[in-house]
């Protein structure tokens, strides 16, 4: 259960952060009339980081543009978590209130990674992109549907001060830039409907607190249009990372308005990894599974990083350039042990696992490795307890529009990650639509990241948590097109079947030993699990042969 923004421990320092920025050189403030937006020169990094298809990141002379910034191996599964390190210029009460929007953001970002890891395979998301969206949404959500999403979210109940406090926090990671190593880019913008009656104080929250331009549009007569310019704002916000996040038809003559923000991060390692110590090794899938990826080798030397060690895991902080971000990589001991560890995943584990980390020297293994991820999270989201916003006739949002006409019709969210010898890039997007109707070792540790592990990007000062993902198999291919799927699909990974369909639909699973006439279906005795929407069902691959099909 997420812990409400009115609830907050004072104590408790972990922000859930899901977005990234860009590095800014130059700042020139510009009053825009009836808008409370930044034109900022940014100039790109003069270090060149090369991704694995050989393109730079970066250009590798300065060169300027315009943009509106808004404010605002021996192998074993690791948890990574990434860590971004803003330092506030701040007095410490107006930190400290600040600091309390944190845990109802990282709660609500470990409950949705639980949801989310419940699928086979690498994931990859932003939660604090996800909660922004969201947020400006909620700006509009009254009654029940309002209660839900406080409580889902862990939002406050104080409209106002909540927005205000998301906003200034927003303001705050996107303020401390640091030439030629880091970027941090943070953008919200809403699509309304060309004469439709929006309160005005919702979209006075929506520009002022949450720094978001304001587009008319018509979804009623040009929708594909539409959808398309959407699609060309977030590619553009996130350096042409996250691209047709809306798929066609998302958009239709009952939307009312669109909500989006996108986040986008660049950071270069405080240490790098030399190339010529990259090697092919072997990186365990499972103790019984393994394939050849290329390791990353960081010798033992002087340097020194925030590490600790216990019974069951090792964990580490890489920092990007002068440490004000950090990468946070949490190792289980058992190749095999990911997933227990993930069950251990809270705001105090969290918090407990950078507070007693200390300096030490330490050899580092790790993969080289690139991640996508899509959802529609509307089902997800439900199913964590706010489904009142997603029904016709029930959500109430008449803080938008002053009637209960409206309710959410989808959440898309993409994000995409790439860790090499130079650093880590990661963009991501949610788009919103609303509708009408510890052990310390003797020896210097090595730190062997070869099997999967879980990861997190956040701002240190702060500790809001930006992505979030985890890595099971380096060498999958990072895919973020495939919109998610409506209807049943079959895969096979890691030595199993794995059978999805949708949870909205009369689907039934069912399964035979032959096909030879009489063919005998019976329903199948595997449970499924519910996970974004979606019923699946894994089945390990054995020499004995068993046919499924999945009927209504």
């Amino acid at each position: 259960m997420a812990a409400r923004f009115d609830d907050a421990q004072p104590e408790l320092k972990i922000i859930c952060m899901a977005g990234c920025a860009r590095l800014l050189l130059k700042v020139t403030r510009v009053a825009v009339p009836g808008h409370k937006l930044r034109n900022k020169t940014v100039t790109h990094m003069k270090s060149t980081i090369v991704s694995r298809n050989g393109q730079d990141w970066t250009k590798p002379h300065p060169q300027t543009s315009t943009l509106c910034r808004h404010r605002g191996k021996c192998a074993k599964p690791i948890l990574t978590l990434l860590l971004s390190f803003i330092v506030l210029s701040l007095p410490m009460a107006a930190r400290a209130q600040l600091q309390s929007v944190v845990p109802g953001n990282t709660a609500f970002a470990l409950n949705l990674y639980q949801q989310l890891a419940a699928n086979p395979g690498n994931l990859f998301f932003s939660p604090y992109s996800i909660s922004t969206c969201l947020a400006m949404t909620y700006a509009g959500a009254r009654g029940n549907t309002e209660a839900q999403m406080s409580q889902v979210l862990g939002f406050g109940t104080n409209q106002q001060a909540f927005a205000a406090l998301f906003g200034d926090l927003q303001s705050e990671l996107e303020a401390n830039q640091e030439t030629n190593v880091l970027e941090l880019n943070i953008a919200n913008a809403l699509w309304t409907q060309e004469g439709f009656p929006f309160l005005p104080a919702f979209l006075d929250t929506a520009t002022t607190q949450y720094q978001a331009n304001i587009n008319q549009a018509n979804f009623i007569t040009n929708a594909p249009a539409v959808t398309q310019s959407i699609n060309n704002w977030v590619a553009q916000e996130t350096q042409n990372k996250i691209q047709n996040i809306l798929p066609a038809g998302s958009i239709n003559g009952s939307t009312r308005l669109v909500l989006a923000n996108a986040i986008y991060f660049l950071g270069t390692w405080t240490y790098s990894f030399e190339k010529t110590n990259t090697t092919t090794q072997p990186f365990f899938l499972s103790s019984t599974n393994e394939e050849e990826v290329p390791l990353m080798h960081q010798p033992v030397s002087s340097t020194m990083y925030k590490y600790m060690a216990t019974t069951n895991f090792q964990a580490i902080a890489l920092p990007y350039g002068s440490n004000q971000d950090a990468m946070l990589i949490l190792l289980p001991t058992q190749v095999d042990g990911y997933q227990q560890l993930e069950q251990q995943l809270s705001p105090a584990f969290v918090s407990g696992v950078l507070t007693q980390m200390t300096m030490t020297p330490v050899e580092i293994f790790l993969p080289r490795f690139t991640l996508a991820s899509y959802f529609n999270l509307s089902g997800t989201l439900a199913e964590m307890g706010m489904p009142d916003a997603f029904t016709p006739g029930v959500a109430d949002f008449s803080g938008m529009d002053g009637m209960d006409d409206l309710y959410i019709s989808f959440v898309y969210h993409k994000a995409w990650g790439e860790v090499n010898e130079a650093g880590t890039q990661a963009a991501a997007a949610t788009v919103t639509g609303v509708a009408t109707g510890v052990i310390a070792p003797n020896l210097t540790p090595v730190f062997r990241a070869d099997h999967p592990f879980i990861f997190f990007i956040y701002d240190t000062q702060s500790s809001s948590l930006l992505f979030m993902g985890r890595l099971v198999d380096p060498g999958q291919t990072a895919a973020t097109n495939a919109v998610p799927s409506s209807r049943p699909v079959m895969s096979v990974s890691a030595g199993k079947v794995i059978l999805t369909w949708p949870t909205n639909s009369a689907f039934t699973l069912e399964s035979a030993s032959s096909l030879v006439p009489p063919v005998v279906w019976t329903t199948n005795s595997l449970v499924p699990a519910v996970v974004n929407g979606q019923y699946v069902v894994t089945n390990p691959i054995t020499s004995q042969q068993r046919f499924y099909r999945i009927i209504r």
